[in-house]
């Protein structure tokens, strides 16, 4: 299963931005002083405060739970910028394109970058688990408002093309654990959605029947998956075309006679 969308992200755009910064230099050495003052004023109560726990330990036993910090509202900010900015390039370059480079486009230092994700495999788990939960979202949103069960499929085929589903595919080849816990959540969560819309449409006589959930996620990857250095950039201007090609056989009464028996999920996790 996979999707991305090339120069655009799946929903989500890189964001390049760089800050400068303007240090201003004045009262050099009273605010050297004051420092040295805070530091000193600091460790001083820290360690008054570090024999107080020690007491405390040695006469109660107990201390309270150390609270654990949250993170900051720029760290988050950075991380998500870095996500964006990675969907983008594994879709524009696959995903070999160097780390310097999606740190360059997210706006942010190489050292941001590999503190919130220390290897690649880490930064493809992240933008995977991203595209999963914003396509399972789509599919959620298309089963909830449209009224017409076939156009809540249709809906949620161009909205997941638009999220470049296929660029997964790629990403989960090599040494990338795809049975990691937030894979496989997000993962159930996608085939869920996806199946109660075929199943309400096939239910309401709008959707053929001889095909299965399967058979759409693999003609959505196909469709919607790039070519990493194509010669041919523009073939992303075909993609809804295509896709509306696809649909129209999708929809019922059926035009012809399927080849083959019907994709099912656990067809695609058998190939996994």
């Amino acid at each position: 299963m996979g999707a991305v969308k090339s120069g655009t992200a799946a929903g989500s755009a890189g964001v390049a931005g760089s800050a400068g910064v303007a240090g201003v230099a004045g009262s050099a050495g009273s605010a050297e002083a004051a420092g040295a003052a805070g530091v000193a004023g600091s460790a001083g109560a820290g360690g008054m405060s570090a024999g107080g726990a020690s007491g405390r330990r040695e006469s109660g036993g107990q201390t309270s739970a150390r609270r654990i910090p949250r993170p900051r509202a720029d760290a988050l900010r950075n991380r998500e910028r870095i996500v964006a900015a990675a969907r983008e390039m594994f879709v524009e370059h696959g995903p070999d394109v160097p780390l310097d480079e999606i740190a360059r486009r997210a706006g942010v230092g190489n050292a941001t970058l590999y503190r919130h994700f220390p290897d690649r495999a880490a930064l493809i788990l992240d933008v995977v688990v991203a595209v999963l939960d914003r396509v399972s979202r789509q599919a959620e949103a298309a089963t909830a408002e449209e009224a017409d069960p076939f156009a809540a499929v249709r809906r949620f085929v161009h909205t997941a093309a638009d999220e470049r589903i296929g660029a997964l595919c790629p990403m989960l080849s090599g040494a990338f654990d795809t049975a990691h816990p937030d894979l496989d959540a997000g993962r159930e969560r996608l085939e869920a959605a996806v199946q109660s819309l075929v199943e309400r449409a096939q239910s309401a006589g709008r959707m053929r029947g001889d095909v299965a959930v399967g058979d759409l996620m693999v003609a959505l990857s196909q469709l919607t998956r790039p070519l990493p250095g194509t010669a041919c950039p523009n073939m992303d201007r075909f993609v809804h075309r295509h896709l509306q090609l696809f649909v129209d056989g999708l929809e019922a009464p059926a035009r012809s006679e399927l080849p083959g028996v019907a994709a099912t999920l656990a067809d695609l996790r058998s190939t996994s």
